[in-house]
This record gives structure tokens, sequence and C-alpha cells, in this order.
């Protein structure tokens, strides 16, 4: 593969793939995507979060966004809900049968996340979780 091995985009999109065939093993049989089950944890986290605002967080593109909050109203795991001071807004917030599926989805999400080190030593796993955080979240975002 010559060039390619050096590059970090190349070794990150092999190292997605193998991780979403992990995340897929893990929940072999259950519906569920990994967008879904983020958008779930941090809207756990951040009840009442602006739709917009966590797009932007976990880098969906507005229309990807809309449509998986329309299929998670849908399938009643979350809330819309528009506020009468900014009718542009949107908050989201978890039913309790998103709470629910959450909490279903919850042990199975853990131990993919204990799969996605082997092979590699707690520091080594330690550091390439702060090489990576450092990629993903830069202080200075455009």
């Amino acid at each position: 593969m010559g060039a390619l091995t050096q590059s970090l985009g190349f070794l990150i999109r092999l190292a997605q793939v193998r991780l979403y065939d992990l995340f897929f093993a893990g929940f072999d049989g259950v519906d569920v995507k990994p967008g879904e089950i983020t958008v779930l944890w941090v809207l756990d986290l951040n009840p009442g979060a602006r739709q917009g605002a966590v797009a932007r967080e976990l880098n969906i593109k507005p229309a990807h966004m809309t449509k998986l909050v329309q299929r998670l109203v849908h399938d009643g795991l979350i809330a819309r809900q528009v506020p009468p001071e900014d009718r542009r807004s949107v908050l989201l917030s978890l039913t309790e049968q998103g709470k629910q599926r959450l909490e279903t989805l919850r042990p199975a999400f853990l131990a993919i996340q204990t799969a996605e080190s082997t092979g590699l030593s707690p520091r080594e796993t330690d550091q390439l979780r702060s090489l990576i955080h450092k990629l993903a979240f830069p202080k200075d975002r455009p």
C-alpha cells in the first residue's frame, strides 16, 4: 500500500471499519446504529439540548441529524420541543422509552468499548485515546 500506510486519514478509516465491525457484532440481532446510540447517550447527559448543538458536537450534517431525529421521534425515543422564545431552535430530550432503550443498549456498548482496545496495553489505549481526542476535538474549531 506504499505511502497510504503513512496517511492518518487512511489508517483511521481502516480502524473505523474494524470498530464498526465490532459494534455491529456486539449488537448482533439488535437494530441499532452508532449514530442512534450516540445521540441517545448525549441526550441522556444533556436533556433539553439544542438539536443544532448536538449535531455540531457530534459532527453530524444537519440534513442527517434531521432524519435521525425524525426517526427517533417516530420510534418514541426522543421528544422535540420548540421553545416559544426562539422558534428557530429545537430542544431534544429522551422519553421514558428512550431512557429504557439506552439502558438496554448500554451494557453491550460498554463491552464493545473494552473489545476496541484488544491488542493494546492499557497505556497504549490511553495514549491512543488521548491523541484521537486531540484530533477529534481541536481547541480552535473553524
